[in-house]
């Protein structure tokens, strides 16, 4: 009974509600961002639209480690990848401007994908060396006068709940451009909502904010080891059983 009674709830009244709220923000973007800048505009509807995502799934919330972040500041956030809820949690409840490296099949989206545009998310293109380049050249322009980038180094979101390597495009950027970078541990999203499946399962949904770690003095040679202490602080917050 309780199966069938989260079934109904998810197609009856989340579904619905969700695709109307995206809708309404994507206009909302689309609109305003071109007149009055991607910096509020592309940001607060968006946060508020995952606010709403996650409350509405009836997911417990728990967010900590604002204190380490300072919000005049730009980041390059980086954090595993567990789940589609990983973008509703990271931009809900960060609390700090950001932009997205999102998958460039996103761009055809309906909608959502002019709006991602307009929000000034950068698409990844990996089709060769010159569009990756010019991919990370992009990402770098829009890290600035406060407004930091999330990046999930895997790549893809897991299949295990488990993390996999790291790729070193965020770490290029901070290398490059000195910023600092925060590791973020993201548990929940992998049972709330697993890669290849629509069965939501409400559940609780924990973002951890890492103090940010310094790329002065540190130069292309270094990014292995820095790869190599940003996952292990990601990991170390990991819930044991996404631990391997």
């Amino acid at each position: 009974m309780k199966n069938i009674l989260r079934l109904l709830y998810q197609w009856l009244i989340f579904v619905p509600i969700f695709f109307v709220i995206t809708i309404v923000t994507a206009l909302i973007v689309m609109i305003m961002a071109p007149l009055f800048g991607s910096k509020t505009w592309g940001y607060y509807p968006a946060k508020w639209w995952s606010r709403l995502t996650c409350w509405l799934s009836l997911c417990k919330i728990s967010a900590r480690g604002h204190e380490n972040l300072d919000k005049n500041k730009s980041y390059v956030f980086v954090a595993n990848h567990q789940g589609a809820f990983d973008i509703f949690l990271t931009y809900g409840f960060l609390n700090h401007n950001i932009v997205w490296m999102q998958k460039h099949s996103l761009r055809s989206l309906p909608l959502v994908g002019y709006a991602s545009k307009m929000a000034g998310h950068v698409f990844v293109n990996n089709t060769n060396a010159t569009t990756r380049a010019f991919t990370l050249k992009e990402a770098i322009s829009k890290v600035k006068d406060g407004v930091s980038i999330v990046i999930f180094p895997e790549g893809a979101r897991t299949l295990t709940g488990k993390m996999r390597q790291f790729k070193k495009g965020a770490f290029y950027i901070a290398t490059e451009e000195k910023l600092q970078i925060v590791p973020l541990t993201i548990n929940g999203p992998f049972d709330v909502l697993k890669r290849g499946t629509l069965n939501l399962k409400p559940g609780k949904l924990e973002l951890v904010i890492h103090p940010p770690i310094s790329t002065e003095n540190i130069s292309e040679e270094d990014i292995p080891e820095l790869i190599n202490t940003t996952r292990d602080i990601i990991y170390s917050a990991l819930w044991e059983k996404y631990k391997e």
